[in-house]
């Protein structure tokens, strides 16, 4: 099996709601298999899902990295309320409030989460997963839309590939990632 060096990472976006245990379970393995680092916004929902998945499998490298955003502008010492979860091993705290409807601010972590992967799943989710999404089409990363039933990821913009079986993932990643 190939592998990816670790100091590669890879994001995955989506709801801050619903965790969609089993196809973020399906992430958090594959990419503990290919050793990179997972980047999260170390909240709730799919960042927890894939977070405990992550963390859970065996793997020989990597890290469960979370962008954590702050409680207000007035507040930016203080992280939100439910960040970072209990899997994130490295909480990179920022001073940006912002996320959901003004994910696309300069004040939300959004661009932060986009900005430092070298590639990103996106699963189902609500308005902050589709703002990362549009970050990540604008700064021109690799994307897959991840969803075994694809209307679930229907409202993410045209241009991102979208993938049915998390072989489609697994191959999607290979093709974007250096391998060693």
């Amino acid at each position: 099996m190939s592998a990816i060096p670790a100091k590669q990472t890879v994001g995955v976006m989506g709801s801050a709601v619903d965790e969609h245990e089993e196809l973020a379970r399906e992430v958090g393995e594959l990419l503990a298999s290919l050793r990179v680092n997972l980047l999260t916004g170390g909240g709730r929902g799919v960042m927890t899902s894939v977070s405990r998945a992550y963390t859970a499998a065996v793997r020989e490298r990597g890290i469960c990295i979370g962008i954590i955003p702050c409680l207000s502008r007035s507040e930016r010492g203080t992280p939100k309320h439910g960040y970072p979860n209990e899997f994130v091993e490295l909480p990179i705290h920022t001073h940006l409030p912002f996320s959901g409807e003004l994910g696309r601010d300069d004040l939300s972590r959004n661009h932060i989460n986009v900005l430092s992967c070298d590639a990103i799943i996106a699963l189902p989710g609500g308005k902050g997963t589709a703002t990362e999404v549009s970050l990540a089409v604008e700064y021109g990363k690799p994307i897959i839309a991840y969803a075994q039933d694809v209307c679930l990821v229907r409202s993410l913009p045209a241009e991102v590939t979208r993938a049915s079986d998390l072989r489609e993932v697994r191959e999607f990643l290979l093709m974007h990632l250096r391998q060693t």
